[in-house]
């Protein structure tokens, strides 16, 4: 599907107040393809308001978002980096049971670009992941090879002309992840039998 910048904003702020977490998201392209447009789309839906840095340096920000529009809540954006490695970090509070779509979560924020091999993610807090109510966006997660969850979402971006503002945009959904809302090819297993 061929999306404009604004078309893949406005999808992306759709998930981040729709999807059930904990769901990760894998966020694949060449450079400068719109992956962090779309990671900040997905946070803004969320509820983060905070400026949300490319983590290319970092590698992983966490930020506080409260669905359905507690604006007074402040995000504080938390790095992580292989040489001051905070696993507890990337634990929220999980109250058990579904996850209510308007209660507080974590936006995870990963660019694993500088990484070299797939062993380099357990300074990172990696197993982490996922164990709390948390929307987990991911860049280049080929980096982390074999590492990635077993369900999640694999959404591929690449631009359509230099210059253009406008991309191809690709989903494929990989074992069992939430509902990923607004792209019409979103298909919920219970619905193709699956």
């Amino acid at each position: 599907m061929i999306l404009s910048e604004s078309d893949l904003v406005r999808w992306g702020e759709s998930i981040g107040r729709e999807v059930a977490v904990p769901v990760f998201i894998a966020l694949r392209g060449p450079l400068g393809a719109g992956k962090s447009v779309l990671a900040r789309a997905i946070a803004r839906g969320a509820g983060v308001s905070a400026a949300m840095p490319s983590p290319t340096f970092n590698l992983i920000f966490t930020y506080n978002a409260e669905r359905g529009g507690s604006p007074g809540a402040p995000d504080r954006p938390r790095a992580t980096t292989p040489e001051a490695p905070s696993p507890g970090e990337f634990l929220v509070g999980y109250p058990g049971g579904d996850p209510d779509p308007s209660m507080s979560i974590a936006v995870v924020h990963a660019d694993l670009y500088r990484i070299q091999d797939p062993s380099e993610l357990w300074e990172l807090g990696w197993e982490e992941l996922g164990a709390g109510p948390e929307l987990i966006l991911v860049e280049w997660p080929e980096r982390a090879g074999s590492l990635l969850p077993d369900d999640r979402w694999e959404v591929r971006i690449i631009p359509t002309a230099p210059g253009s503002g406008f991309r191809e945009v690709s989903v494929e959904r990989v074992g069992d992840p939430p509902h990923l809302p607004g792209f019409p090819v979103s298909v919920d297993p219970q619905e193709d039998g699956g």
